[in-house]
């Protein structure tokens, strides 16, 4: 197949020729969103005279386009790059009270090396502003901020790091990564975070890993949050406690099984966190469980999870409290919930969690999701720390400092998906938040239901 060929089978490979491949990359999107009772109506109690709307419907739209490039050189080694850009906008109120906004910012620009011998280890590196995710995205994955004025606030579409240099070593299964990130922060919260780590994994071919990742907050302006002694008055911030936090996540999937454990998955998470300035010593992890009703139609699978995240202990001189990092938020992922994902970081927080997944086509997916969301310690921050929860505005500026029963809510959210075509992707979905006591006993009156919707449509060439 020539070049010409080529280019008319796949309309984005822009060039191909003397061991050059130039490719272009768009992807855009549309999301309608409609929330009723957002944060369970806490605006009425909290700050009557904000003017805040707990019922919103808004639009937004993002493109990112791009362009990248890879030179085969001798011996089978790659020169490559990527560029791209993302630009979003939000139509109408979000939920956190800002709308009719936008802005465009540069998303990757990265130059990279890799070697790619028949046999023996292989090498990468790369240096500039792109993706990195380590793990199951427990603590290093979302490398980019959206939302408020940058617009997007639902989709997201920033994932790359403001700066990046990685170098890998794969041989065997065996993957060791050492990175240096500068996250993609919002001017008006940058906490001028940087980072460094390593990560070590074994991928089995059957389809387990096992793995390790280290990480250390080598800069950093953001705050913590500290339990007042014996939970009774405000909580303390600690202006620039990350600077200095060091995490160890390790993380492991088995390999399928055979006989009666056939159609089961297994896959674990642990998570521990120390400083030594500030006496920090934190924890978190999650367990999973899933099978797959293989002679039942539409293949259905449940999935068992329970994640938890410690809480500062009110009791102790000690900071309990975890801090998330840069995780990767999405129900599928390791958001704490569906709606209360948005109230509830990864911080004094557990979730007894069940996902039923049904595939009727090749093309369609039906999944069914409800959380059981619980504080780990009482009168003690459950809010607070990571991103755009330092700044919210209207309605939802208060930080919750804590509660006094550990029931904070439980969430359903009804998810269908369908892949239109090999580049259109459809996303519907529908989800409710039942406040539990801890919620109501924060507030005078009824506390009702947060109810929502959206409907989306991605284009990824």
């Amino acid at each position: 197949m020539d070049a010409a060929q080529a280019q008319d089978r796949d309309p984005m490979l822009l060039y191909e020729a003397n061991g050059i491949t130039v490719r272009g990359h768009l992807q855009f999107g549309l999301n309608a969103v409609s929330e009723r009772n957002l944060f369970w109506n806490f605006s009425d109690t909290v700050a009557p005279g904000s003017g805040f709307d707990p019922d919103a419907d808004w639009l937004e739209v993002y493109v990112k386009p791009g362009l990248s490039f890879e030179k085969s050189l001798d011996g089978g080694s790659v020169f490559y790059g990527k560029a791209s850009a993302v630009g979003s906008y939000t139509f109408g109120t979000d939920a956190y009270d800002f709308g009719d906004t936008g802005r465009v910012t540069l998303e990757e620009a990265f130059l990279g090396f890799r070697t790619q011998p028949p046999e023996g280890l292989s090498f990468d590196v790369s240096f500039g502003p792109r993706e990195l995710k380590l793990g199951t995205g427990m603590l290093i994955a979302n490398g980019g901020s959206s939302g408020f004025e940058r617009g997007a606030l639902k989709f997201g579409p920033r994932k790359a790091w403001e700066m990046a240099a990685i170098g890998r070593i794969s041989g065997s299964g065996f993957t060791g990564t050492a990175f240096y990130i500068d996250p993609n922060e919002r001017p008006a919260n940058d906490g001028k975070n940087e980072l460094a780590g390593l990560d070590l994994r074994y991928d089995d071919p059957a389809g387990g890993y096992l793995g390790l990742t280290y990480v250390n907050v080598l800069k950093s302006q953001s705050p913590y949050i500290q339990a007042a002694p014996g939970g009774i008055g405000a909580p303390t911030i600690l202006p620039g406690a990350r600077d200095g936090t060091n995490a160890l996540n390790l993380y492991a999937k088995a390999n399928p099984f055979s006989g009666a454990l056939e159609n089961w998955v297994f896959s674990a998470d642990l998570a521990y966190e120390w400083n030594d300035d500030i006496d920090l010593q934190a924890w978190a992890g999650r367990v999973q469980a899933a099978y797959t009703f293989t002679d039942l139609p539409w293949s259905p699978t449940l999935t068992y999870s329970y994640q938890t995240f410690s809480g500062d202990d009110p009791n102790t001189p000690e900071l309990e409290r975890f801090d998330p990092l840069y995780y990767e938020g999405s129900p599928s992922a390791w958001a704490t919930g569906s709606k209360s994902s948005m109230v509830f970081i990864n911080s004094n927080v557990q979730a007894h969690g069940l996902a039923l997944r049904l595939q009727p086509t090749r093309q369609d997916t039906v999944t069914l999701r409800y959380a059981h969301i619980r504080a780990n310690e009482l009168r003690s921050p459950i809010q607070f720390g990571q991103a755009t929860r330092v700044d919210t505005t209207g309605g939802t500026a208060n930080v919750i400092a804590g509660v006094t029963d550990a029931h904070l809510s439980d969430d359903l959210f009804l998810e269908y998906s369908r892949i239109i075509n090999r580049n259109t992707f459809l996303t519907a979905g529908v989800s409710v938040s039942l406040p539990g006591e801890g919620i109501r006993n924060t507030v005078a009156g009824d506390v009702p239901n947060w109810t929502g919707g959206f409907i989306n449509v991605v284009f990824n060439f």
